[in-house]
Formats: structure tokens, sequence, C-alpha cells
């Protein structure tokens, strides 16, 4: 694909503007770079915030049926441009057509799921509180936070926007979104979507540049009610110690270090799909990677032996051509990064069963090859720390209890998944361990009726299904003597 040399990277109150900060975005399949975009810095930040400011009292009074008009308009906005906008996932992202078009759809599906939502908001408003005494009436109102601030990664474009800016928009609030610098090009084509849906100026504003400049005045400006933040943990801690000081709203997205545990009646066909679906969709680059395999000793060398087979045969390379199965990582930096943890996990002591290096046959591009470890030990970085790559690590375990032991072992608790061919025993281990979602013999699809989030360092908070739009709701009850 084609862009403009230079794109302008603010949208303010319904207004296209340039900003002082030129972002560099590149192709990660080509190295290439693709275009510039004049985005943000800290001043336009705070006039996006003061413009949402403006927009408030009066979005906020809209009943959530005329908010529903105006997601359903973005949603098949979004329909109208699916094909444009999985060729521009696919160039600025890396990431395979096939894995681009389901992001597309999810980007459709969640902003009709919470105009289906917000038409709901109307009947329930208001409704009244059942007291233990005849002498006072009670009642309780959801209103919106206020105005919010959205940042986003960008492993995801535009899915992780839309799972924050729809129930955002739903309950009422306000938005100033920052999308990532690297991967802003879906965010931008969505922006336009936006403004052509008539949603009314300073309701949605969007401001591209770093965390430093943009994301730095997000999360502590007094104006903002909530600020919502999807990435690293170590950036996540930043954002809520920014927040702490004016007491706003946080909810974070952060990291995972997932398990999947195949029991010892699995079916190992489907086993070994699910640990490659795992581990390199997307190139291993998400929160959700279930990184950590564990396997029932009788299973294990089987199992070893179909994983590498399937490892080695997964198609990586250029993310237009038919059959991709794996894209390149996303930037330079990223690529160096696993490549270390690559190096890291040899150091450790663990076995490189295949992989860890870039393929033979690309010699353009952030291409890794699909890397499995065995042997890893319990204490090493690689088998505790998030990658965000193409790594698996594979390690048996005796029986149920240990399984359950060593997924829960971990400072994370995002998800897992758990493959046997007993309902009973896979139900019995999903209520044991300690994530915010579980998937028993399924890959990991996604619904915006169901929430997604996590135990322990992984979140503060849920997002999709109803959590997710009453993460955007303050609770407000009115009392009266009859």
């Amino acid at each position: 694909m084609k862009f403009p040399p230079t794109l302008p990277g603010i949208y303010i109150d319904s207004q296209w503007s340039s900003g002082p900060q030129a972002l560099t975005v590149t192709n990660p399949a080509s190295e290439q770079v693709l275009t510039h975009v004049a985005g943000a810095d800290g001043v336009t930040a705070e006039r996006a915030v003061s413009a949402a400011q403006q927009a408030f009292p009066r979005w906020s009074t809209t009943t959530g049926a005329e908010r529903a008009v105006f997601l359903r308009a973005i949603a098949r906005g979004v329909e109208a441009q699916r094909e444009r906008l999985v060729q521009v996932q696919a160039t600025n992202n890396g990431k395979p057509v096939s894995e681009a078009a389901i992001d597309v759809d999810d980007v459709i599906g969640t902003f009709d799921y919470y105009a289906q939502l917000a038409e709901g908001l109307d009947a329930r408003q208001d409704a009244p509180i059942e007291l233990p005494t005849a002498d006072f009436a009670a009642r309780v109102r959801r209103e919106p936070c206020g105005v919010v601030g959205l940042i986003v990664p960008w492993n995801f474009p535009m899915v992780t926007t839309a799972w924050k800016l729809a129930p955002a928009l739903a309950a009422g609030c306000c938005v100033v979104l920052k999308p990532s610098e690297v991967t802003p090009l879906a965010e931008l084509e969505l922006a336009a979507i936006i403004a052509s849906s008539g949603l009314p100026a300073g309701v949605f504003n969007l401001v591209c540049g770093t965390g430093v400049e943009v994301g730095t005045v997000l999360s502590g400006h007094p104006g903002i009610a909530k600020v919502s933040f999807t990435g690293s943990n170590a950036v996540g801690v930043q954002v809520m110690q920014r927040a702490a000081e004016s007491i706003k709203g946080v909810s974070l997205e952060l990291g995972g270090k997932s398990s999947l545990l195949v029991m010892a009646d699995a079916d190992l066909d489907l086993a070994v799909e699910l640990a490659c679906g795992g581990g390199y969709f997307n190139a291993g680059q998400m929160c959700s990677a279930t990184s950590r395999v564990l396997v029932a000793a009788p299973l294990y060398e089987r199992f070893v032996e179909r994983l590498k087979a399937r490892a080695e045969a997964v198609k990586v390379g250029d993310p237009f051509e038919p059959g991709t199965e794996m894209g390149a990582l996303v930037n330079l930096a990223q690529y160096q990064r696993v490549l270390g943890h690559v190096q890291k996990g040899l150091a450790a002591g663990a076995k490189l069963l295949c992989g860890g290096a870039r393929p033979a046959e690309l010699a353009v591009g952030y291409y890794l090859q699909p890397t499995v470890f065995t042997d890893v030990p319990l204490d090493s970085a690689l088998w505790r720390e998030e990658v965000f790559g193409p790594v698996l690590c594979v390690r048996a375990f005796i029986d149920e209890a240990q399984a359950i032991e060593l997924a829960n072992d971990s400072d994370y608790g995002l998800v897992a998944s758990v493959v046997s061919a007993d309902a009973a025993t896979g139900e019995r281990v999903a209520n044991a361990l300690q994530a915010g979602l579980v998937w028993l013999n399924a890959p990991q699809v996604i619904f915006p009726q169901t929430a997604w989030g996590g135990y322990k360092q992984s979140s503060l908070g849920r997002e999709l299904g109803p959590w997710g739009l009453q993460a955007f709701q303050e609770i407000k009850h009115v009392v009266r003597a009859v």
C-alpha cells in the first residue's frame, strides 16, 4: 500500500491538524518507511482534553439510544472499509491478512455489541432499590464518569481501541485516544470513519505521539476522570503513579505468562494445533500467548516430536502471500528484544529444540522462526518473563496437581488453555487456575460478550462484556424520604 509522505496525526474537535512530532511509520515485513505522522506534543494533548471537557456536558446527557445510533454508524463504516483496513493492518503491523481480517471483524462486532448495550441503558436508569423500611425510597443511576484517556498498544491496532472506545462512548464519556506511535495508521483510518459518522465535535479526539509527550499528559491530567491503558507492566506502573496524583480511575491491561495444559487423555493433534495457535498467532506478540506448555508425562515425548515438526512447518513470510501463517515482528526493537530472550534462555541452560533465528530464506524483514525450548529452568527469565514473540517453553508434569501448581506459579494470571477429552477434568482444572479466561479444547476465541482481564499483575479491572461498560460509569444512588 502507498501512503502520503506525511499524514496529520491530530484530530481534535472534529478538525484534523499536524503537530510538531515527526513519527516514522515502517513496514516490518520490508523494513521500508511507509510514511511519517505529524503527531502531538504535550500542549496539543492538553488542547484535546479541553475539547473533550467542552463536549462532555452535552454528550453525557444524551440517551443511550441516541449514542447507539453513532456506535452502529461507526460499525457500518468499518464494515464498508473492511478490505482497506485489513490491508492497512497487515502493512503497518506485519501480521498475515488472515489475522488482520479477524481483527477488523472484531472491531465491527464490538461496536455493534456496545450499541446494543447502550440501547438498554435508558430502561434501567433510575431503577428502584428495595429498602428495609417504607419511610424512604431509593433509586440508582449509572452515569458517565467523565472525560477519559485511552492509551492503546501496537500489537492489535484498532482492536484494543474498539474495546475501550465503544464502551466509553456507550456510557456517555468523551474521549482522548493515544494510539501507539509504532502502528498508528489503522487508528487514523478509524478516526476518519468516526468523523464521517456525525459524532458531535469534541466527543472523540485523537492525538498521535509518544508516551513521554502525550501519554504522560493523559495519565496525570486533572481534567481526565479515568485513564484506560493497555501495554507493558513497566509503563502501567508509571500510568498508575501519574493517575494517583489526581486520584483518577485507572484500568490496566498488562502482561501475561500463560500456560496451556495438555492432560493425559488429550487429543495430541488438537493439543499441538492449540499450542501453535497460542504461541505463534500474531508472531506471539500478544499478552494472552500461552507460551508455557505443560504436558502430561506419558504424552510428553510424542507431543514434543509433533510440536517440533509442526513449528518447523509453519509458513513464515510476507503477510500478503497466500498461505502465510506467521508474519514479521512489529519493528527492529521488538525483534532484537525477542532474540535477547532466546539468548538468555540458552545462557540459563534451556534446550533449543527448534527455531530461535531468522528464517534463512528471508533476508529482509523482522522475521523469526517459530521457536520451541525444553528443559527450561523454572527460575529463568525465559520461563517467568513475558517474551512477546514466537517462543514456546515445554515442560512435563506428573499429575493434575503439579500441572495446576506450575501454571499458577506466575506473577501473571491473564488466560490459560486446557486440553482434555474428559469434560469433568477440563472443568475441574479450569476452576483451579488463577486466570481471567480459560479455554477448554478451544483456540483463543474472544467474544465482546465475555470479559477480558486477569488476575495478579495482568490486569486492573475488566474490559468487554457489561463489565467493560461499567468501567466507564459512576454509580449514583438517590434516597428520599417518603
